[in-house]
């Protein structure tokens, strides 16, 4: 129930304001004046509707003094004056007297609804180390992030959080528990890209001892050991088709069975899933079911990427530039004007990741007290290129130079995307990943950058 105070010096109109916003459920208190609203202490109400001409003080006194609760101003001098001058003071609107009841109603409801979506405080989150913290961010589309947390952490729901790579939808998986009725119980992560195929069913639902070939004991899975708690399940949409059938009867059901079992066990868990891909586009080409994408997508929570969020950028950088001194014992350090230039101007295709790497980089090879923009190493330069090379080629020579180093990139993805397009039908990405010489996780990463998605193919499930 969102609390009002009214200031109000005519005790008949108060009085009336009182009982109109009583009837629509609202919390009323009552002040005849600015001194008697400053003893109610204004900044713990959700509004302040105030008159403008009061005994003593104007009403646009209590504009800094209620901060950050907004104050709707009402006066019976309706001119132009008066309310462009309460605007610019900063109250949130004005309303004229004699008010019409409907129209105050809608005032007050639009700006209270403007205050619980764009002025959420950011959910508090406890790291690994047991410190909590809280989330950084004050633009509007966070704001509207930490207004979704807030209403669906207590509600047991389904979770979808989608959002680039490096955009911090793990932290967010972590809020939504920590303010949920589970936040006693564990919360399970699980990078479903980072774990082989042949392992994933095992890793997540379990196996009874002699399943399969090295299964010597019998294994709890990780669904199964966040019962009770919280399952977050990252970049979901690299799930195979089998291990997507049984995440689907735990949603449906609540069961699970252990591979190479017959008996089935209950589990209470919250899922919450996060991906960076289009899921219902995968979908439609059989990569995904479309009945677990209904599933998973009870709520929804959209995470806005980096370079969508110019007003958080050096606040962010700010706080990842203190830890990373502290984590290198390099108290002092300082951005140079030019560097927060240009980690403000700079795209971050890798979001907050990308950003606390660059930070970490700058905190290691600056030579004094500030970090200037060939510390972060965002951009390459022609500094740090060796000068007599720079001076001794012609600039036809060093054009040339550059494109035949782009010609010899090209081609090494040409050869990447030619070999995982003719191989993956009928290899694991474990035996494609050893063949290319790198590792599973690389494999998956070059994947995404190069837009190739990956070869989803039904087997029958051993459960």
């Amino acid at each position: 129930m969102s609390r009002i105070l009214i200031v109000e010096d005519e005790a008949i109109i108060r009085t009336a304001l009182r009982r109109l916003l009583e009837r629509h459920d609202y919390q009323v208190s009552e002040a005849g004046c600015v001194d008697e609203a400053l003893a109610l202490e204004p900044r713990g109400f959700d509004l302040v509707i105030s008159d403008l001409r009061l005994p003593g003080e104007p009403g646009t006194d209590l504009i800094e003094h209620a901060a950050p609760a907004p104050v709707l101003i009402m006066t019976s001098y309706a001119s132009m004056r008066s309310a462009v001058e309460a605007l610019k003071q900063g109250a949130v609107d004005y309303v004229a007297k004699p008010f019409d009841h409907d129209e105050l109603l809608e005032t007050v409801a639009r700006v209270l609804h403007q205050r619980s979506t764009h002025s959420t405080t950011p959910p508090d989150i406890t790291d690994a180390g047991g410190t909590r913290q809280p989330m950084i961010g004050e633009c509007a589309a966070m704001q509207a992030v930490y207004t979704r947390i807030r209403k669906t952490a207590p509600a047991d729901v389904t979770v979808l959080i989608q959002g680039e790579s490096g955009t911090g939808k793990e932290l967010v998986a972590r809020a939504i528990h920590q303010q949920s009725q589970r936040a006693h119980a564990p919360l399970i992560c699980v990078n479903c890209a980072a774990i082989p195929e042949t392992l994933i069913e095992s890793e997540l639902f379990g196996h009874e001892k002699g399943a399969f070939t090295g299964a010597s004991a019998a294994r709890t899975g990780l669904v199964e050991a966040a019962d009770g708690g919280t399952l977050f399940l990252d970049e979901i949409g690299e799930l195979p088709l089998d291990a997507q059938a049984r995440l689907l009867r735990v949603l449906q059901e609540g069961e699970i069975r252990r591979i190479g079992s017959v008996e089935t066990r209950h589990v209470d868990v919250r899922l919450i899933a996060a991906t960076h891909r289009d899921l219902r586009a995968l979908s439609k080409t059989g990569e995904f079911r479309l009945d677990l994408y209904y599933r998973l997508n009870v709520m929804q929570i959209d995470l806005p990427p980096l370079r969508e969020r110019e007003d958080d950028i050096l606040l962010i950088a700010d706080v990842l530039l203190e830890k990373a001194c502290q984590r290198h014992h390099r108290d002092g350090l300082r951005l140079s004007r030019a560097a927060r230039r240009e980690i403000h101007d700079y795209p971050w295709p890798g979001n907050v990741r990308e950003l606390e790497n660059a930070l970490e980089r700058g905190v290691i090879l600056a030579e004094g007290h500030l970090i200037h923009p060939d510390d972060l190493g965002l951009r390459p330069s022609l500094a740090s290129a060796p000068r007599t090379i720079v001076e001794s080629q012609p600039a036809t020579a060093q054009v040339e130079s550059e494109a035949l180093d782009a010609e010899e990139d090209l081609s090494l993805e040409d050869y990447f995307q030619h070999f995982v397009l003719e191989h993956q039908d009928h290899m694991s990405e474990t035996e494609l990943a050893q063949k290319l010489g790198i590792s599973r996780k690389c494999l998956w990463e070059r994947r995404q950058r190069l837009g190739i998605p990956r070869k989803k193919q039904a087997r029958r499930s051993s459960a």
